[in-house]
């Protein structure tokens, strides 16, 4: 099993980050942890570096905080990613939110910051793994007027059946399903009718834990393939071997 999207660089796992990366090791075969942000970045090449082989970085820019970022920001960001483009397995998270941006100036701005990191990875032929809030659909026939992207990565998916349908049709765009599969009717619904060959797993960790006082961490994910594995009426092993060859395909793990 791998957790294709977390953050366990973040302070929230200061205390006992070691204990943490311990018990993700017992149960999963690797972890990839996604910048948000040029620090974010550069700490995330440094925790891998200690775990490598295990812990995979991606460099990214999380939109709600690229839309307030300065044009020198974006670009010591975008400079860092691209002389590191040999030691990530995929730009992101980047993308939109517009669940918690409503303003349309900042709507735009987070649109365009969005276009530029879709044509380094265009440019450079580099897995997108993307945050799009709310808006899945707008991102989708953006990203599909980019035809060198080798694998595009809708994270914590959370759109519709509709345009999930459209996402099945490109064989290189996948879905990521997080441990809200626990608990969340529409991501079960949503689930139960989507081919496990376009599926990955998360956690997002810190986030999306069982209760909102948890933590989540890494090795949770164990619980969402064992949801998908009832959900599809499927065993346990199939949807962790279909899934773990997923991502070891889009991440080259």
């Amino acid at each position: 099993m791998i957790d294709t999207h977390c953050h366990i660089d973040f302070e929230e796992y200061d205390s006992d980050r070691d204990q943490v990366i311990k018990r993700a090791q017992e149960k999963l075969d690797a972890v990839i942890v996604s910048g948000i942000g040029y620090e974010s970045n550069q700490g995330v090449l440094d925790l891998c570096s200690d775990h490598k082989d295990f812990i995979y970085p991606s460099f990214g820019y999380h939109p709600v905080s690229s839309q307030n970022c300065t044009d020198e920001e974006l670009k010591s960001a975008q400079e860092h990613l691209i002389d590191n483009l040999d030691n990530i397995v995929a730009i992101g998270e980047v993308g939109m939110d517009f669940f918690y941006v409503k303003d349309k100036a900042l709507r735009e701005k987070q649109r365009e910051i969005f276009l530029s990191f879709i044509e380094i990875a265009n440019d450079y032929n580099v897995p997108l793994l993307m945050h799009v809030r709310d808006c899945e659909k707008k991102a989708l026939n953006i990203v599909l007027e980019y035809d060198d992207i080798p694998y595009v990565v809708f994270h914590c998916y959370s759109g519709s059946l509709k345009t999930a349908k459209r996402i099945m049709d490109k064989d290189n765009y996948f879905m990521s399903f997080s441990t809200m599969l626990c608990y969340s009717k529409a991501h079960q619904e949503l689930i139960e009718n989507i081919s496990l060959d376009h599926v990955l797993t998360e956690t997002d960790s810190p986030y999306l834990a069982m209760t909102k006082e948890e933590r989540n961490e890494p090795v949770n994910v164990v619980n969402a393939v064992k949801k998908i594995a009832e959900i599809q009426n499927m065993d346990v092993e199939s949807v962790d071997s279909i899934t773990t060859n997923n991502a070891r395909e889009v991440f080259k793990i």
